[in-house]
Order: structure tokens, then C-alpha cells, then sequence
């Protein structure tokens, strides 16, 4: 690794329910730096998600969050001038940004609807654990399950 990495910056919670991780989840929500726009569909999704299960939305939000975080993911290695896929277990951090990203991705796919309904649908089917975020996390355990064999590889990562 060049350089030194970056400083880890710390957020303030939500203004709403004074939530670090739901802060987070604006954050990632964000386009262009508008985060009152982030905030505004994050807020109504959680309403309709509120309106629709008579549930706790966060409760639901973090459900989903759980449903769709990796265990396992794969990098790829040079060894001997071939690649390899290697199995790597993800860290705590990274399994929330992974989540984050493949639920938003799912989301943003789903068409014909403003991105607040196709979140609250999406993050409704993820916590049910049948959203296209939850697949991408099968893939990705397959694909690590599959690649098993070359995690002797991984000894000096």
C-alpha cells in the first residue's frame, strides 16, 4: 500500500432519530452532495415502510442490512503468473458498506417508481431475505464457497 491511508472521519447521527447508522445510510444515499435530497428519500422510505408492516422501520432497515452483509468474499492473487480467487472473511465495516451499496444498486435497478418506494420495496423484500441484494450476497458465498480450495493462498494477507 502507498501512502498512508485516510483518517476515518467521524459522522453525526441522523437529525431525525439521532442514529449513527442510519447517518451512515444517508450518507450513502447521497448523490452530488445533496444530502437534504438523501434525507428526504430516506425519511419517506421509512415511512412507507412503517405504513406497509406496522413495524418498526430502523428494526426492519437493520434487518435487511443483516440479511444482505457478506461473510465471505473473494480478491483475486497473483501466484506463480496465475490468478487466483481466494476467500477472504469480510471485515464488520465492510460487510455494512457491502450491504449498503448491493441494496442501493438493487434499488436504484427497480424502475417506474420515485427511488423512496423502490427503496422501501427493496429493503421490505431484503429483510424477508428474496430482494436482488440478497442474491448478490449468495453469489458472492457461492463463489467463495466454490474457490475454498485455494484459501492456503491467503496465509500472508
Amino acid at each position: 500500500m502507498r501512502g498512508k491511508p485516510a483518517p476515518k472521519r467521524n459522522i453525526l447521527p441522523d437529525p431525525k432519530f439521532h442514529d449513527l447508522d442510519l447517518a451512515k445510510f444517508i450518507n450513502y444515499v447521497m448523490k452530488d452532495g445533496k444530502k437534504s435530497t438523501a434525507q428526504a428519500v430516506v425519511y419517506d422510505c421509512l415511512d412507507i415502510i412503517k405504513d406497509k408492516t406496522k413495524q418498526d422501520p430502523r428494526q426492519v432497515l437493520a434487518k435487511a442490512l443483516k440479511q444482505v452483509s457478506p461473510l465471505l468474499e473473494v480478491r483475486s492473487r497473483r501466484v506463480g503468473g496465475a490468478n487466483y480467487q481466494i476467500p477472504f472473511q469480510v471485515r464488520g465495516e465492510r460487510r455494512y458498506t457491502l450491504a449498503c451499496r448491493w441494496i442501493l444498486t438493487a434499488a436504484r435497478a427497480r424502475k417506474g417508481k420515485p427511488m423512496a418506494e423502490k427503496l422501501a420495496t427493496e429493503l421490505m423484500d431484503s429483510a424477508k431475505g428474496e430482494s436482488a441484494a440478497v442474491r448478490k450476497r449468495l453469489d458472492v458465498q457461492r463463489m467463495a464457497e466454490a474457490n475454498k480450495a485455494f484459501a492456503h493462498f491467503a496465509k500472508n494477507r
